[in-house]
């Protein structure tokens, strides 16, 4: 190993696989590995995945500079109900804040359709006599006697986290700081999270609901984090661990310990990462990032090539899709929708006699029947093989043999069957309504967040993405649609694409008319000192870039919109800045009411710290060669036809063919039917045009 050899190595956990990249920072050599995830304790595929690189790199481990890792580790735990016993310490008279929630019923005509129950139940949701006025003055200071309760109360209940949520903390959060200072002494054990720390933000259920998943999760995610850093510097690495944050940027351990919350969208946000590199490299202004894994699709409007940010997120939604009906999660978050769809979603026929694809998934284990590790339950990638799209012999790189027979007789046993259809017939109604169910929720996602589906060029990844995505796109009027090199492990890349990041945003009640820029401008400066100590802890070195932006809104209004700062801000240029973003979120604008500043925004980063996209190397001009042919439904013709076959690493740039084709990679497998045009960009990606289909 040369001395100044250098690597970099990006993890991402799937429900159903994990995936793995590791990068040679000497000659951008990009080196990717696949394995099934395990679900019981995911640190253990992880720590027998890398081994995978020793044979390629054997000095991978020794040389890794940068350990970059995503999981849905708190997102899932909190959607299955797995975290900690957890109470709330809460103001006297605010216990039941988390069931009155809003007062907004979850659906106008659904009169039991209720949002899931709190994840500290009554009985732990302890009154504290204390009070802070809405001016951050303390009226009334916290008793150690209640304190005291309240500790005795948690011994006889096995709590292991609890949150401190007061009235108007974020104001002045003196109360909640000497509340947690009296329960560490007491019992030190309890892991300990305060509204204040997590989100020092005006909304009081927010803030609560926020504070609470993130205590619900702490010790679980405290313990995951320990116990890979723990497996990996056991292994030989010595880099730092760094995680994928739910904005988009890298964290430390320490943060991603402390404040687990923010690691609720860490797994998503990553391949919308390197979709938002690609929309900026291609001059494409509006972009549609699609990943389809095992168990889950993502979508993400990407709009003038930056990534959405949002904090009206929401987890573990009692209703599929249904605002209000999940826990919201005020941290800033890329704002995307997810859906239970995956090549493990289970198909078959509900008490309607309809065919039902998903959200339950095989995941890993079992998974679908044609990986011959005990699925007895029909799935999307069973039907995609029985449609000809997989190949048997050689899927995720010729590491698996897939049953063909098996997942085919799967089909016609749970679908053909009792719905009088053919085996063909009965895998392509299974592809069909995933697609189905994908569009309509893709269709909300764009139009909510004013964007027009067919004005977008969508770029899809993920093991199961790029074998959908041309039908999906079908189905959305897409007339573009891009697959980028390694699109079966692009989360993973996204990793080593994202740089160290960290944002924090503070309440600050003021009127646009007469805004004092001294003093936001003071604030500000004293929240990007805050960003550098914490990125400090992930890259010393390296320049650091901040953004800055206002929440603002009506006066009395409860949301706002978020309008970027270029310099010093400036009331005139807010207002009108404010009055565009509002009209473009809500179709109108009222020019008569006042409007208010609300909260301060400052989001820092270690500029050029992640890794750009280069373009390959030039073809030479020769025609593109197909390696083989097989059947595979088509849609357009309603029938098994003849599809090209084309290895996806002999195809150069400027290389241009027609559909049907099949193209195959390591990681994925690319569909193209009849009339589509596929070319071979600068980068290497599939682009693919269904002008006229």
């Amino acid at each position: 190993m040369s001395e100044d050899q250098q690597y970099r190595l990006g993890v991402d956990v799937g429900g159903t696989f994990t995936d793995f990249v590791l990068l040679d920072e000497n000659d951008n050599q990009i080196h990717i590995a696949k394995s099934l995830t395990t679900p019981a304790d995911p640190s253990v595929g992880i720590l027998a995945g890398v081994k995978a690189f020793d044979d390629r790199c054997s000095d991978h481990v020794s040389a890794t500079r940068r350990f970059a890792h995503a999981t849905t580790l708190v997102a899932n735990s909190v959607i299955e109900r797995k975290g900690a016993v957890t109470a709330l310490l809460t103001t006297k008279g605010f216990r039941d804040i988390l069931e009155l929630r809003r007062h907004v019923r979850v659906t106008t005509y659904e009169l039991f359709s209720d949002p899931p129950p709190p994840l500290a139940p009554r009985w732990l949701r302890l009154p504290v006599d204390e009070r802070v006025f809405s001016d951050g003055n303390v009226l009334k200071q916290v008793s150690r006697a209640d304190i005291e309760h309240a500790v005795e109360v948690m011994r006889q209940e096995g709590v292991t986290s609890v949150a401190i949520a007061f009235l108007h903390s974020y104001l002045n959060p003196s109360n909640e700081r000497a509340a947690a200072e009296i329960l560490q002494e007491l019992s030190p054990e309890i892991a300990v999270t305060l509204s204040s720390d997590v989100l020092p933000q005006i909304k009081e259920f927010e803030r609560t609901s926020t504070t609470v998943v993130n205590a619900y999760v702490k010790p679980l995610a405290q313990h995951y984090l320990a116990n890979l850093d723990k497996g990996l510097n056991s292994t030989g690495y010595t880099a730092p661990l760094h995680i994928m944050l739910s904005n988009g940027g890298l964290g430390s351990t320490k943060t991603a310990g402390d404040f687990p919350i923010r690691l609720i969208e860490s797994g998503p946000v990553a391949g919308a990462i390197v979709g938002r590199q690609l929309a900026e490299l291609m001059n494409i202004q509006d972009v549609l990032s699609f990943d389809m894994g095992g168990t889950t699709a993502k979508a993400c409007l990407i709009r003038d090539q930056a990534l959405p940010i949002t904090d009206e997120l929401e987890v573990a939604r009692s209703k599929r899709f249904t605002k209000s009906s999940g826990f919201p999660v005020g941290v800033p978050a890329v704002n995307m929708i997810e859906i239970g769809a995956g090549g493990g979603s289970i198909a078959g026929v509900n008490q309607m006699g309809i065919v039902q694809v998903g959200p339950e998934s095989a995941s890993a284990d079992p998974g679908p029947i044609c990986y011959r590790q005990g699925g007895t339950r029909p799935t999307v990638t069973d039907a995609d093989l029985t449609l000809g799209y997989l190949n048997p012999g050689n899927f995720a790189g010729g590491s698996m043999a897939l049953d063909a027979d098996g997942a085919a007789a799967g089909l016609q046993r749970d679908i053909g069957m009792p719905q009088g259809r053919t085996t063909l017939q009965a895998a392509w109604t299974v592809h069909d309504v995933i697609n189905e169910t994908m569009a309509a929720a893709v269709r909300m996602h764009v139009t909510e967040r004013g964007g027009n589906p067919e004005a977008a060029t969508m770029v899809a990844f993920g093991g199961a993405g790029p074998v959908h995505a041309y039908n999906l796109a079908r189905k959305l009027y897409i007339q573009k649609l891009i697959v980028p090199l390694r699109a079966g492990v692009l989360s993973a890349l996204g990793l080593l694409v994202a740089p160290p990041a960290y944002d924090i945003v503070r309440t600050y009640k003021a009127p646009i008319l007469g805004l004092d820029a001294d003093d936001i401008t003071a604030r500000m400066d004293a929240m990007a000192k805050e960003i550098d100590a914490l990125l400090k802890g992930i890259e010393a070195s390296g320049e650091r870039s901040y953004r800055r932006a206002l929440d603002v809104g009506y006066i009395g209004q409860s949301y706002q919109v978020t309008v970027p700062l270029e310099g010093r801000p400036d009331g005139e240029s807010v207002s009108e800045t404010f009055a565009r973003l509002y009209r473009d979120k809500y179709g109108y604008f009222y020019d008569d009411v006042p409007a208010e500043i609300v909260n301060l925004r400052v989001l820092g980063e270690i500029a050029g710290a992640g890794l750009q996209l280069t373009p390959s190397e030039s073809g030479d001009g020769a025609a593109a060669t197909q390696t083989g042919e097989r059947l595979a439904y088509s849609a357009s013709r309603g029938e098994l036809i003849t599809f090209a076959v084309y290895e996806r690493e002999t195809l150069r740039p400027g290389m241009t063919f027609k559909g049907p084709c099949v193209i195959e990679e390591v990681t994925s497998t690319t569909i193209v039917d009849i009339d589509g045009l596929v070319e071979i960009d600068e980068y290497g990606s599939l682009v693919v045009s269904l002008e006229g289909v």
